[in-house]
């Protein structure tokens, strides 16, 4: 019954009507005047391509993918051992993140990270899939680079939207022991490794949530770590 409810509210949520309304609130109430980043995707390799030459590349065994929804991603997807968890539909596991990751006992050598597009969650599932990630494996996370205001802007206002992902990558981008890179490929897909930071960003934010779009528009290329996705696979 809760599981029935949480669909509804959820379909209600992106609905049309109720997108649009959030949409003119952001108008009103949200940063202004800040027009688009011109990020173009078009001959760029998507993500389940760069997520399979990772794979094939690093001869990697497991994989997780947290947010299958339709399964684009995950029945294309080849490796040894699948697991995919949705709360909703797809994969092989219905439940939230939260649930799966406080039961799994698995290591994997790679996860992607691409379900509920808002900070604090996805920073969840970055934690939850750091203690889940063997030694010389990595992190994958989807809707990094959002196009402008509208497109990360919580709550949901627009069809084509990335979430405030971008903020908790910002934040992992800060720490000692994870190295991370953004790749300028398929709406951004950030990268994490469990090791040594190589490009520390250094700033003095107390509460990433908090952190302006206006900001994240004029500096996204040096928060980002932003390189092609051919260098990326160089370095790690």
């Amino acid at each position: 019954m809760i599981k029935y409810i949480k669909k509804k509210i959820n379909r209600l949520f992106s609905s049309k009507k109720v997108m649009k309304i959030f949409y003119y609130s952001h108008k009103i109430f949200g940063e202004k005047k800040i027009g688009n980043i011109n990020f173009d995707f078009s001959k760029k390799k998507n993500r389940v391509q760069i997520l399979q030459e990772i794979i094939d590349t690093k001869n990697y065994k497991s994989y997780l993918e947290i947010g299958t929804f339709k399964n684009e991603v995950f029945n294309k997807i080849k490796c040894e051992k699948k697991i995919g968890v949705d709360p909703v539909m797809g994969g092989t596991i219905r439940d939230t993140s939260d649930n799966f990751f406080l039961n799994n006992n698995d290591k994997f050598d790679i996860i992607f990270i691409d379900g509920l597009h808002k900070y604090h969650q996805v920073k969840k599932d970055i934690e939850n899939s750091i203690n889940s990630l063997n030694k010389e494996g990595i992190i994958l996370i989807h809707d990094c680079l959002p196009i402008n205001y509208y497109a990360q802007a919580v709550p949901r206002c627009v069809y084509k939207w990335n979430g405030d992902v971008w903020r908790a990558f910002v934040e992992v981008r800060t720490k000692d022991n994870l190295d991370s890179f953004c790749c300028y490929a398929d709406e951004g897909i950030g990268m994490i490794k469990k090791r040594k930071n190589t490009n520390k960003l250094l700033t003095n934010f107390a509460d990433f949530s908090k952190i302006k779009y206006n900001f994240f528009f004029h500096n996204y290329k040096e928060l980002m770590n932003l390189k092609e996705f051919n260098k990326i696979l160089e370095i790690i």
